[in-house]
């Protein structure tokens, strides 16, 4: 697997309020959120760090690509299929070396309205050959209905880009 401490970039689909963002060091970032009142408080936040930028998924343009593409959190939120299809196009259009994704990786119904788990790897395999998974990270605090707020249902994904750049 090629070196992942060569990454200088990151573009992250979901960046939500910038919570995260601020335990994290990138060289350089972009946030990209739906929610653009998500967007006024990171840029509002981030606003004296020319490293970082947000934008609104219609924003993007095709320079907007970074070494590694990420995704936490959202793929199971995503319960209508265009906008899943259109939401995995981007994430996998924007990652120049590498795919990192936090989420369920099953297809089974939720409870919840806002929740759809999907086998989202098949869509991997099926529409983007220029990425193979090349390592998968199981949570060591597995979903436990008991404990939903100290458990996940998600593990971590990381997909690298065929014949890419050592």
């Amino acid at each position: 697997m090629t070196s992942w401490r060569r990454t200088t970039s990151v573009i992250e689909f979901g960046s939500g309020d910038g919570a995260q963002l601020q335990l994290a060091v990138y060289p350089s970032y972009i946030g990209v959120d739906v929610s653009r009142t998500a967007l006024d408080v990171t840029r509002e936040m981030f606003a004296n760090d020319p490293t970082r930028r947000f934008v609104h998924p219609d924003e993007l343009g095709p320079e907007d690509v970074a070494d590694l593409s990420l995704s936490l959190d959202v793929i199971y939120h995503l319960v209508e299929d265009e906008v899943f299809e259109r939401y995995m196009e981007q994430l996998f259009d924007a990652g120049r070396r590498f795919v990192v994704v936090y989420s369920s990786n099953t297809d089974r119904k939720s409870d919840a309205v806002h929740v759809r788990h999907r086998k989202f790897t098949d869509w991997v395999e099926g529409h983007r050959p220029d990425f193979h998974l090349a390592k998968v990270f199981e949570c060591p605090y597995p979903a436990q209905i008991q404990d939903i707020d100290n458990t996940s249902f998600a593990d971590f994904f990381f997909f690298e880009k065929t014949n890419a750049a050592s």
